[in-house]
């Protein structure tokens, strides 16, 4: 069960202990495959003392790559006004814009003839596209909300028990009456669940209609073809791939972004303005009115080159090792079920969202937080259809493994989680406004100068 009481708070070395951050408590198995701005982070825990924090709450945000953080430092000294200036340092950040835009588009093996267009994030990209959709489209109820809400004229297939089942269901849908556009996402948010794309995009296009994948989840983890793979737009964020610095992007073809309105109405659109009109560029920079967030862009072109140097076979070894092992420990935890949603998914990232028998989700992950210093998160991950159909609790857990993850970081959650479930927290908390929070926190804050 899960229940808070008054017991004394346990000590430092007892903290340390629960966490199992000594060397000799770790399990042998993967390590950390890339370095992160975050690695080594030391959390306060609640009754003193401090411990290694633990993130498995990277689907939400993930901390930036060291590679990164060192690149966007050799760029902020060029820092200036971008296309128009005639300095240098103007000329220098024009360049690595468009340099960017480059390495984007060859990332995603995007066509000749495809637009990347800069934005701040996947919803943001996604907007953009719902503008210029010229009919309806077509989504599945999995989707999270930023691929639920932007479209303007929207028909939702609900998912069956199997991935089959519900492609089947699209694929009727669509017979039964023609879009314009399918748009899903390349892996669910809720539980890593990897859609087969290519057979999406096959079955769209023998609809006559187009597809757009909303990567925010998969890109991070998984090297994407467009063109191979048929998509015909593609959008992710930079945060989500250890780029958190306010850039994303929407790449895919032309004409309809071509023939729709500008994104933004400003400077840096339009080819002449006049009292009485005013004609719009277009190409990437119809939809890139004002000065564009260059230390963003940068960032997110330098992760996109880290990952390749990472290497695709890599990356799934380490998810594939790493999630095996946090689906094999939850399977072990009394009182927790696992949330999938297809019984025939065969490919999921290192993603797994639970809920209890008893208890609140928000109380222990609130106890992870304060007590073991592990980050995850709990609510309905902007995913509330979805969640209504495969939950039986209003809420669900989830951890989300990434780059930095390691062995010893899925044994610490497993640890606490199976102690929590089992004695509930050490610590008195309470519901407030803002979540679960302990009655008395005696963790001290950050001083960030």
């Amino acid at each position: 069960m899960i229940a808070t009481d008054e017991r004394t708070p346990r000590t430092r070395a007892r903290a340390a202990r629960s966490s199992r951050t000594d060397a000799a408590a770790a399990a042998v198995g993967p390590g950390p495959l890339a370095a992160l701005a975050d690695a080594g982070l030391e959390v306060p825990v609640l009754g003193g003392g401090t411990v290694r924090h633990v993130n498995l709450d990277v689907a939400a945000s993930a901390p930036a790559l060291d590679a990164v953080v060192q690149h966007v430092a050799r760029v902020l000294p060029y820092y200036a006004s971008v296309h128009r200036g005639s300095g240098y340092p103007s000329q220098a950040t024009t360049a690595l814009v468009e340099d960017a835009r480059a390495t984007v588009a060859r990332h995603v093996g995007a066509r000749d003839d495809d637009l990347v267009v800069f934005t701040r994030n996947t919803t943001d990209a996604l907007n953009l596209l719902a503008s210029a959709v010229p009919g309806e489209t077509v989504v599945l109820d999995l989707e999270h909300h930023a691929n639920l809400l932007p479209w303007r004229s929207r028909r939702v297939v609900v998912g069956a028990p199997t991935i089959a089942a519900t492609l089947d269901a699209l694929d009727a849908e669509l017979a039964a009456r023609p879009a314009a556009l399918v748009s899903v996402t390349g892996a669910s948010n809720v539980t890593g669940e990897v859609l087969p794309l290519e057979r999406v995009a096959r079955l769209a296009h023998a609809r006559g209609a187009r597809l757009a994948v909303d990567a925010a989840q998969l890109l991070p983890h998984r090297r994407v073809d467009l063109a191979a793979s048929g998509f015909d737009y593609l959008a992710f964020s930079g945060h989500k791939a250890y780029a958190p610095f306010g850039a994303g992007a929407l790449v895919g073809r032309a004409d309809w972004l071509d023939a729709a309105p500008p994104h933004l109405a400003g400077g840096g659109a339009v080819e002449s303005v006049r009292l009485d009109g005013v004609d719009w560029k277009h190409g990437a920079d119809r939809h890139e009115a004002g000065t564009p967030n260059v230390i963003g862009i940068a960032a997110l072109a330098r992760a996109l080159v880290e990952l390749e140097r990472i290497g695709d076979a890599s990356r799934r070894e380490h998810e594939a090792a790493l999630t095996a092992r946090l689906h094999d420990g939850l399977a072990k935890v009394s009182g927790v079920r696992v949330l999938r949603g297809f019984d025939d998914a065969d490919d999921r990232l290192g993603i797994a969202t639970i809920e209890l028998e008893r208890g609140s989700v928000g109380l222990v992950a609130a106890a992870l937080a304060a007590e073991h210093g592990i980050s995850v998160r709990a609510g309905r991950f902007c995913a509330h259809p979805f969640l209504d159909r495969v939950a039986t609790r209003a809420n669900g857990l989830r951890a989300s493994l990434g780059a930095g993850s390691s062995a010893d970081d899925v044994d610490r959650f497993l640890d606490a989680l199976t102690r929590l479930v089992a004695d509930g927290p050490a610590h008195a908390y309470e519901r407030t406004p803002a979540g679960w929070c302990p009655r008395v926190d005696d963790r001290p804050r950050p001083v960030i100068d």
